[in-house]
């Protein structure tokens, strides 16, 4: 079932069809040649969100992260959306392939299946 809540910003109800796991990504300014900068963030299925950093809304940005049930590091584009008044940069990843989207889903099922009481 979706979560929903009303946004602080905007007062518009805000829908999750995913869950938000704890996770740490490696990111750039798409197109640089800069090192990653490592943020902790949460992961979902469509994106994430940073916290920390300075990045500014419509920028697009490389991300990679390291799931345990993927047998590689997913190398994912996004862009950022306009930053909110909790200061977290949420991404909207853009582009993903079947097998990338797939492997996030993997991965937010089994934590979901693993916090479930039994």
């Amino acid at each position: 079932m979706a979560e929903s809540k009303i946004s602080p910003v905007s007062g518009a109800e805000e829908r999750r069809e995913s869950p938000r796991v704890p996770m740490r990504f490696l990111v750039r300014r798409a197109g640089s040649e800069a090192g990653f900068e490592a943020y902790e963030g949460d992961l979902s299925l469509g994106g994430c969100a940073l916290r920390g950093g300075t990045l500014e809304g419509g920028a697009q940005v490389e991300l990679r992260l390291l799931l345990p049930t993927a047998p590689d590091e997913l190398k994912v584009k996004g862009e950022v959306l306009p930053v909110t008044q909790g200061g977290a940069a949420r991404v909207r990843f853009l582009d993903l392939s079947v097998e990338e989207e797939r492997a996030i889903a993997r991965h937010l099922d089994d934590l979901e299946l693993n916090r479930s009481p039994r």
